[in-house]
């Protein structure tokens, strides 16, 4: 690894500063023939480097890990996890490496991390890389999300190494560079906490509070506020997946994190025809993080999350595991609230109404017809104006629908508002599969096209009409693929 001297970049290692013990000093693999394949020149500008050097050749040493600055001290971050379930006692970052944090203009810190970018003593016998397919997979995902204005990690490039990946066959291999709020997982508070060292423990905990909720610090008890911080910006995060009809796939202890921002997108997918027991994931054999069960998957994670925090809470276990019982207690009505709100909104409803009743009801009716759970929300604001027919076309018989239009309607829905929230285009399966295997084959530009798509979700837009249909019925069942 060498050191860059680009005036341009400054990375803090505030991280590998504060908490030693969570990570191992470590270097990422050299690429072969390192190529940039596709730069978010936004992003960049917004965390204060500049796109241009990012795009020569020693900038894309930096997005690879092979040449950091002055000052940078990479890590490998340590974190344990339950994995459907099962607990692992050390994952960790196995190919993957946090470079360190940059400030962006308002003096916040945010992660520069890398995927893919070689083993490290996390790797459990993995080969450290990954493929161009789940990398642009991400960013595509990602990008999506931020557009959708759901809390999410962001994706900065990806970068083909020129270094084949063997996985069923031979591919070619990539690296992801991710920027986040932080890399502090609830499977970070679980290593912390099988350590046996409390106040290990106790620094991880007020790192935590420091980088992501510092009105914690103020609290009576700020180790019970973090929990109960932390409990409300998840239960939002998975209300406003089932909002846009969003499946993550791998809902594990180790890709929950403390920030509130959604991570890890291997094997995520979108809903098409709602289905509540949609599963994508090639690895969920059991449905455990079906689309329906996420919320109960949430709230499972964020109890582990409670169990570490005992030791901090209260002297008294018994009056800790109270505590963290009546915290974890308001898991749903947090997440009923937002996802009332949201859904009351996605419908154009005044303030003030309860949407539930008529949610259901809808969501009931595109259950049993097995519609297009975008495509059709997006059309009720035609409806909202007048125009029922394609709504109705949804519905091979409609009198069903009918009659629940005509109770909708008498709550004077706002067009113009569900529009502002009710995507035209979100990442299609059958795009995303579409654009990456072009990009296998050198050809980006259906990425490009895909991109300009959905980071744009709500404008409709000529010449995009392909990106806002559903699936063809020859696309079939879907399956998705971690890349490891």
């Amino acid at each position: 690894m060498s050191v860059s001297t680009a005036p341009t970049v400054t990375l803090d290692n505030h991280f590998a500063r504060h908490l030693p013990e969570m990570g191992m000093p470590w270097q990422a693999a050299e690429p072969a023939e390192p190529h940039l394949l596709v730069l978010n020149e936004q992003l960049a500008a917004e965390l204060g480097l500049d796109p241009a050097f990012l795009r020569a050749p020693d900038g894309v040493r930096l997005l690879t890990g092979a040449s950091v600055p002055e000052g940078a001290a990479p890590v490998a971050q340590a974190y344990a996890g339950h994995q459907f379930g099962g607990y692992s006692p050390r994952l960790g970052d196995g190919r993957a490496l946090l470079l360190g944090e940059v400030a962006n203009p308002g003096g916040t810190l945010r992660d520069i991390h890398l995927k893919g970018s070689g083993r490290t003593p996390f790797a459990r016998g993995g080969d450290g890389l990954a493929a161009i397919g789940p990398m642009l997979r991400e960013y595509i995902v990602s990008e999506a999300m931020n557009a959708l204005r759901i809390p999410t990690t962001r994706s900065l490039a990806v970068v083909a190494t020129g270094r084949p990946v063997q996985r069923e066959e031979l591919l070619p291999g990539a690296l992801l560079t991710r920027i986040a709020a932080s890399h502090l997982r609830v499977g970070t508070f679980q290593y912390a906490r099988a350590t046996g060292d409390i106040e290990l423990l106790r620094r991880v905990a007020d790192y935590a509070i420091t980088r992501h909720y510092p009105e914690a610090a103020q609290a009576p008890n700020p180790y019970l506020a973090l929990l109960e911080s932390v409990i409300r910006a998840q239960a939002e995060l998975v209300a406003q997946w089932m909002l846009v009809g969003f499946v993550h796939g791998v809902m594990n202890t180790d890709n929950m994190t403390i920030s509130g921002e959604t991570i890890d997108y291997g094997p995520c997918a979108f809903l098409d025809a709602f289905n509540p027991s949609a599963v994508y994931s090639s690895i969920d054999t059991m449905g455990r993080y079906a689309y329906a069960n996420q919320p109960a998957a949430a709230h499972w994670n964020l109890t582990r999350f409670a169990e570490t925090l005992l030791p901090l809470l209260d002297e008294n276990q018994d009056d800790a595991v109270k505590l963290a019982e009546q915290a974890l207690a308001e898991f749903p009505a947090f997440y009923s609230g937002a996802w009332s709100v949201g859904m009351r909104i996605k419908l154009g409803l005044p303030d003030g109404v309860d949407a539930a009743d008529i949610a259901g009801k809808l969501l009931t009716l595109l259950e049993e017809d097995q519609v297009d759970y975008t495509s059709f929300l997006r059309s009720l604001s035609a409806a909202a104006r007048g125009n029922v027919e394609v709504s109705r076309s949804y519905f091979a018989a409609p009198a069903r629908f009918d009659a629940w239009l005509a109770q909708w309607l008498t709550l004077n829905p706002s067009a113009d508002a569900m529009d502002r929230v009710n995507p035209v285009y979100i990442p299609r399966n059958h795009r995303v599969e579409e654009a990456l295997a072009a990009a296998v084959e050198d050809d980006l530009e259906p990425l490009g096209t895909l991109l300009a798509a959905v980071t744009a979700p709500f404008q409709e837009r000529d010449g995009f009409e392909r990106y806002a249909a559903g699936a063809p019925e020859d696309f079939g069942s879907y399956r998705t693929f971690c890349g490891t």
